[in-house]
């Protein structure tokens, strides 16, 4: 009799124990601040919504982790920058539909609506490489003069003399550096350099330069960096095949990092079928096919370096001339081009090209008129056709292929290029702050590349991430 009583007493106090419970888990502070960490559904999480269609969102939470949800009922309220409260359970779904969704939605509450100066344009939502990074880019673009935007197009060639009063009165996005600037210079020194330039600029740079191995080295010129120079692609292909391409590209990355170099200008990939093409030596010596995967390869092995590589020169030189001294026409049909040229660069993109370089070649079968350049129709091309949601870059538009062309900054904004490759800084800098001034280019052009870049920024830890839900939280 006495065991039954203690069995009975036992079991009404789990019974209260587990009332208790449930009691607190309806409490709104026991809710707002325990469930997100109780193991008793439906559980309970704060975010901004960075990402919304009818059944699926991702939530950005104060830690800047992303968390994707499925909800039943077609979303018709949540928008983009709104700070929710969710009630959620583990997605448990029948079908492949989300298989990207983690939680299901059992009910929301919009605590805080989204606000305008914060909300990123539609048309900008592309859902791309940098999309992560979009709400903060967003936010840091609303901040910036007119002026602090313009100097974020210029991908300024190192200038010998008063890198940082240049900085303090252009707002650069970037410095290219050459041999010439690590000449005699040691690890320690170019270190230095560089870091005596991050310091001077409000944004932190883009450091690039061209390092494709072979013929155009920037660092391993100097043997105080390397002990020899870094082999072209078809030397490397030829040696050891992709295995060694890989190698390669994995030293280069270390290398550059170490030396605070976080954006290169290779690979080429474009595609040379003979020996005297201009082009053929720069490139892996290959058919389109074999080039591609040695695209896919060099953007994979980047990734989580701290380097950037960027696929060039956009859209294929081919057999055209050097545009360094003269113009160059390709009057190849677009179909080969598509066949041949293309590839490539489809494939580096799918693997996450950051940047694409585009050449000066008019390519008479995508636009007879415009270098590739300085052509609206190509750029085009590129982000709706192959869906490139990166950084477009101009080649360098002091070179003699773009000799007698009038406003040759103008035109590249008006292209949609987001970085420009300069010299004359000060005349890319005034003339186009003059065209936005008189209408000629609607600052809205402007503010989409400014977006873009910063973005890509923010991506590469360049810029430091803060979280909007915190600050909107905050007010």
């Amino acid at each position: 009799m006495l065991r039954g009583s203690r069995m009975i007493l036992a079991m009404l106090l789990l019974f209260l124990t587990g009332a208790s419970i449930l009691l607190l888990y309806h409490l709104p502070y026991f809710n707002d601040q325990v469930t997100s960490l109780s193991m008793i559904p439906p559980y309970h999480m704060y975010g901004m919504v960075i990402k919304s269609d009818h059944h699926s969102i991702i939530l950005q939470d104060c830690e800047l982790m992303l968390h994707h949800f499925y909800i039943r009922q077609p979303n018709t309220e949540i928008q983009i920058g709104d700070v929710v409260s969710f009630q959620y359970v583990n997605y448990e779904a029948d079908d492949e539909i989300y298989p990207e969704c983690e939680y299901e939605v059992v009910n929301y509450d919009i605590v805080h609506p989204f606000e305008d100066a914060y909300q990123i344009p539609p048309d900008w939502r592309d859902h791309g490489i940098f999309s992560n990074s979009y709400t903060n880019a967003y936010q840091k673009l609303k901040t910036m003069s007119l002026a602090e935007k313009i100097g974020q197009l210029l991908l300024v060639r190192y200038p010998d003399t008063n890198q940082a009063e240049i900085l303090s009165d252009y707002h650069l996005g970037g410095y290219l550096f050459f041999a010439k600037d690590f000449t005699n210079k040691n690890a320690a020194e170019v270190q230095a350099m560089i870091a005596s330039v991050q310091a001077e600029s409000d944004i932190p740079l883009l450091i690039a330069v061209d390092e494709e191995g072979g013929s155009v080295v920037r660092i391993s010129s100097n043997l105080l960096l390397r002990s020899e120079r870094f082999q072209s692609p078809s030397e490397l292909f030829q040696i050891g095949g992709f295995e060694q391409i890989m190698f390669d590209a994995v030293e280069k990355n270390r290398l550059l990092a170490n030396l605070g170099i976080n954006l290169n200008l290779a690979p080429v990939v474009d595609v040379a079928a003979e020996e005297t093409d201009y082009m053929y030596e720069r490139t892996l010596k290959q058919d389109s096919d074999l080039t591609a995967q040695y695209a896919e390869l060099v953007i994979k092995a980047s990734k989580g370096s701290g380097v950037s590589y960027t696929l060039k020169h956009f859209p294929g030189y081919g057999s055209n001339a050097d545009t360094h001294i003269g113009s160059s026409m390709d009057h190849r049909s677009f179909a080969s081009i598509k066949e041949k040229d293309l590839p490539p660069f489809e494939a580096g993109i799918q693997s996450g090209a950051e940047s694409v370089l585009v050449s000066h070649n008019v390519v008479t079968s995508m636009d007879d008129e415009n270098p590739a350049s300085l052509s609206p129709l190509i750029h085009d091309y590129l982000r709706k056709q192959l869906s490139f949601t990166g950084v477009i870059i101009t080649d360098d538009i002091a070179m003699g292929a773009l000799g007698d062309v009038k406003d040759i900054s103008i035109k590249a904004v008006l292209a949609g290029n987001d970085l420009i490759i300069t010299t004359d800084y000060e005349d890319s800098f005034q003339s186009i702050y003059a065209a936005v001034k008189q209408g000629v280019i609607d600052e809205g052009m402007i503010d989409k590349a400014v977006f873009r870049i910063l973005a890509w920024k923010y991506e590469k830890g360049l810029l430091s991430k803060t979280s909007e839900l915190e600050n909107v939280l905050s007010k």
